[in-house]
């Protein structure tokens, strides 16, 4: 039952789950329909990975202290995570970018299995930062509303 009142679990979760939903609501705007498949895919604004993470890390500082080693692990895991998904995993979507548009151009003049690459692998720096601030906000609403 102790579970159920994790505050830390909780925060991460909401600040998933609101990225989550605020990237479909993004993309129906964009694109003028419901896209479920933007619910599985990386990239995209806000990074649910950096919300997820920060929302954590916030959490377990709330919980734990600021000055705790709980909170020291919490926000190196968020800063790997947000590290790699704006250098290492957008570098890979640019790359798969770039090797799609040889694959179309070697298709056109000779016969090959047009296999495409997934291209939105990573985040831009704006999708980061807007996740992190969506998971400090959550994870201060969840400490506000599950403590209270």
């Amino acid at each position: 039952m102790e579970f159920w009142h994790n505050t830390t679990f909780w925060s991460a979760f909401f600040s998933w789950t609101i990225a989550q939903t605020t990237k479909l609501l993004i993309e129906a705007v964009q694109i003028r329909r419901l896209n479920f498949k933007c619910l599985v895919r990386n990239g995209g604004m806000p990074s649910e990975h950096s919300a997820m993470a920060c929302g954590l890390a916030v959490s377990a500082g709330i919980e734990a202290g600021f000055g705790s080693p709980l909170f020291a692990v919490a926000c190196a895991f968020a800063g790997v995570v947000m590290f790699d998904a704006s250098t290492v995993r957008r570098a890979a979507g640019l790359q798969a970018t770039l090797l799609n548009e040889m694959i179309d151009v070697a298709f056109k003049e000779h016969r090959f299995a047009e296999q495409k690459l997934v291209e939105i692998l990573g985040h831009t720096r704006l999708e980061v930062i807007m996740g992190m601030m969506l998971g400090i906000v959550t994870a201060l609403w969840v400490q506000s509303w599950m403590c209270t």
